[in-house]
């Protein structure tokens, strides 16, 4: 990560440009904030005008006092009861001030509120539209946390601090008119004073996002750390292998890290606002001793020497103010940069490239065909798949094995249209899957991954989910339990269906990874699907399981198409046909029989697994045609697994 430090400080003119660039974020975030709570922003709005006339009404009625009092002391006329009526005015105005500071907060707090809320969904919104490969992109991840860290609460401190302007600004110029009349070069001198401070803050909010921006990858790593030490996914591994004092002592020096640098900036900022600081604090006792002197030879009167100096302070303090929140709009600008770039960024891939939309009558299986089908994913030199001609008839149940990383999940994910081919065509029912509506596509399938979800959720709301319109159908999620197996699992649940499934929340029931699976499989069966995908399906099963779940997919699957993933070649085996993957092309294709008879990898693969298996009759007692193989249909098990 580049520091500061080592990075040579842009030309003013680069960073006038940058300002200059950030102007158009201030509109969209009124936009935002107009959307979310145009009553509470008008509300905030005028309270903050009254807050910013109100000082200037105080310090005059102050320095009516004070000439009252000094008439009442020379005993002129009805100065005592003058002097009564204006302590009590001020009180009035006082408490009226009061009344607005308070409720300006509140309705700070309830816009924080509003507004956080808002920015997130937004930021959740955008996300849904967004194409798988955003997710596989750790840019997209910085850009992402970038957006979603700061973002949610830069609207109200954009809002506030252009409030901030405004409200200061009506203070300086009600403030200006008081001592325009005493001196107008004071009222100079309180801008010249200032305008220091304001060059400085600016320079050092730039730095701060800048340092914030470089970090976004590193901060990521604390996230995950702190997430590794303190989720139950991992607490087996950390422990078993004494990660935690490896991962904590990691945790700590990126920590000690952010704050080395934090702390840099800190000091930096209090040396340059300690100076700033006293040079404002000259500048007013300068003029202090003037206008004291000129109130000690009655030039003016105590009144106006009492409003110039609360006036010039407070004025100074008024414009400080301001060229603070021109500088603090400047960073918030800056950082719902980030926000914005996060919502602006494009993506095509979710959604049809004709419309309207081309579709197909729901319910009967189409023909699947792949077409010279190539896949590289960003940023890859080699192809993840080259070549796939393939066709899969409707109600065929297709086999895809292969070695780890031949291009089986990826096949997979385009069919689902979760990435589009880099070259050639997929097609179903003749149309190609980019002239589909993503979600009229997905509609027609289901699929149990091989990384399933385990939601933290009821078990009947894990099951529905796989067909959100009926998730509050219990005979069709008690239905699609059934089909899988998935219904023994919730019988011997605390409630049932009604139980919280995982560990986060109260009364949780965790499962073992074949229980979940069950429910996972039970999910995708929850869809009258017209093309059930399974990967890797049997992969936390026992033999027995395996032999059952793979009976019931195929009853589930007639009259469906049916694509398997599987390493286990008991599982392939069931299939139609079988497609060997090798370096993202289909190296060999036919039924298992046919694969075993051209004696090509598929049979060398098949014959080292089957090795480590025994059929009911013992080691090597194969079929004829088969010699030393497990029979079709025979349930397999692993070498020393009792029947």
């Amino acid at each position: 990560m580049q520091t500061e430090e080592k990075k040579p400080r842009d030309p003013l003119r680069v960073r006038l440009k940058r300002a200059w660039g950030l102007l158009p974020h201030f509109p969209r975030t009124i936009g935002i904030l107009r959307r979310t709570a145009p009553g509470l922003g008008l509300a905030l709005t005028l309270v903050t005008i009254a807050s910013g006339l109100a000082p200037a009404a105080a310090a005059y009625i102050g320095k009516l006092i004070v000439d009252a009092v000094a008439a009442a002391a020379r005993h002129e006329g009805q100065a005592g009861a003058r002097v009564a009526r204006l302590v009590i005015l001020e009180l009035a105005l006082m408490a009226a001030m009061t009344g607005f500071s308070r409720l300006a907060n509140l309705l700070r707090e309830l816009l924080r509120a509003q507004l956080g809320y808002r920015i997130n969904l937004l930021i959740l919104d955008k996300a849904r539209t967004l194409e798988l490969r955003h997710f596989e992109d750790s840019e997209f991840y910085d850009k992402m946390q970038r957006a979603r860290r700061e973002a949610s609460v830069r609207p109200l401190s954009m809002l506030t601090g252009m409030l901030a302007v405004g409200q200061n600004a009506l203070t300086i110029g009600s403030y200006a008119l008081l001592l325009w009349r005493l001196s107008p070069w004071t009222v100079l001198l309180l801008v010249a004073a200032g305008f220091p401070a304001f060059i400085a803050e600016a320079r050092l909010s730039g730095q701060s996002f800048r340092l914030w921006t470089w970090r976004a990858p590193e901060a990521r790593k604390l996230d995950y750390l702190e997430w590794v030490l303190t989720r139950d996914a991992f607490v087996k591994e950390v422990k078993i292998f004494g990660l935690a004092d490896l991962f904590v002592d990691r945790y700590q020096k990126l920590f000690q890290k952010f704050y080395s640098e934090d702390r840099a900036l800190a000091l930096k900022r209090f040396a340059i606002g300690l100076v700033l600081s006293a040079v404002g604090l000259l500048a007013f006792y300068g003029c202090y001793l003037w206008m004291a002197d000129r109130a000690s030879q009655a030039q003016i009167s105590l009144g106006d020497l009492t409003l110039y100096v609360a006036a010039f302070r407070q004025g100074q303090g008024a414009f400080q103010a301001v060229l603070g929140a021109v500088s603090g709009l400047y960073e918030d600008g800056l950082f719902m940069s980030n926000l914005f770039a996060f919502l602006d960024m494009e993506s095509q891939g979710e959604r049809s490239r004709v419309i309207p939309a081309r579709t197909l009558p729901m319910g009967a299986p189409q023909p699947l065909e792949l077409r010279s089908v190539g896949f590289r994913y960003a940023g890859k030199e080699s192809w993840a798949l080259k070549g796939i001609d393939l066709t899969i008839a409707p109600g065929e149940m297709l086999a895809l094995c292969g070695d780890n990383g031949a291009g089986k999940t990826t096949l997979v994910q385009l069919l689902m249209r979760l990435h589009d081919p880099t070259e050639g065509e997929i097609r179903y029912g003749g149309i190609d899957l980019r002239d589909f509506d993503p979600a009229d596509l997905r509609r027609r399938i289901a699929v149990v991954f091989q990384d399933f979800v385990r939601y933290q959720f009821s078990a009947a709301e894990n099951i529905g989910l796989g067909h959100v319109p009926a998730i509050e159908d219990l005979a069709r999620i008690e239905q699609a339990a059934r089909a899988s197996g998935a219904d023994a699992v919730a019988q011997g649940l605390p409630k049932g269906y009604q139980t919280m499934l995982g560990g986060w929340f109260e009364a949780g029931q965790e499962l073992s990874t074949g229980q979940w699976q069950k429910i996972a499989t039970a999910r995708a069966f929850m869809r009258d699907a017209e093309i059930l995908i399974l990967d890797e399906p049997t992969a936390a099963l026992d033999a027995e399981a395996e032999h059952e779940l793979i009976e019931r997919f195929k009853k589930l699957a007639q009259g469906r198409t049916a694509i398997v993933i599987s390493h286990r070649f008991s599982t392939v085996r069931l299939a139609d046909r079988i497609a060997l993957l090798r370096g993202g092309q289909v190296e060999e294709l036919g039924t298992h029989a046919e694969l075993l008879a051209r004696d090509g990898r598929y049979a060398h693969l098949f014959r080292l697994q089957a090795a480590g298996y025994l059929d009911d009759s013992g080691l090597g007692q194969g079929g004829a045609s088969d010699p030393g193989l497990p029979q079709p249909g025979a349930p397999l098990r692993r070498r020393g697994e009792s029947a």
